[in-house]
């Protein structure tokens, strides 16, 4: 292996596109990273609720983010609006959508959730 690999999000390994998502998964030296694109509207009940088949996200996010504005809630009743520049750890067991007429972009790096996150 290589002593420096480089991540190009404009060529992903694979994307993924539920309703208003588009999740373009990139995979390099044994690790997964993902940009999660959220078009406004979105809300993750209604948009990847379907895919999941689960009552809330399971998923642990551990990310950054671009552009945008998130709004969380998690079930053990913590709330969070994720903007612009804010890094996040988000645990399983939350609900989220778009707040406001601006894409949601972020850059996440949980292999694992990038992995897994809205793939059917």
């Amino acid at each position: 292996m290589a002593g420096v690999q480089a991540l190009d999000f404009n060529s992903p390994d694979e994307t993924r596109t539920p309703a208003k998502t588009q999740v373009d998964v990139v995979r390099v030296g044994g690790t997964t990273a993902a940009r999660f694109q959220m078009e406004p509207g979105w809300v993750w009940a209604e948009c990847i609720k379907p895919v999941a088949g689960t009552d809330r996200c399971q998923a642990r996010h551990v990310g950054f983010v671009q552009s945008g504005t998130m709004r969380i809630e998690h079930e053990d009743g913590t709330t969070a609006q994720l903007t612009a520049g804010d890094v996040y750890v988000i645990e399983p067991g939350h609900d989220a959508w778009v707040v406001g007429s601006e894409v949601f972009v972020g850059y996440e790096f949980d292999s694992k959730a990038a992995e897994t996150y809205a793939r059917s």
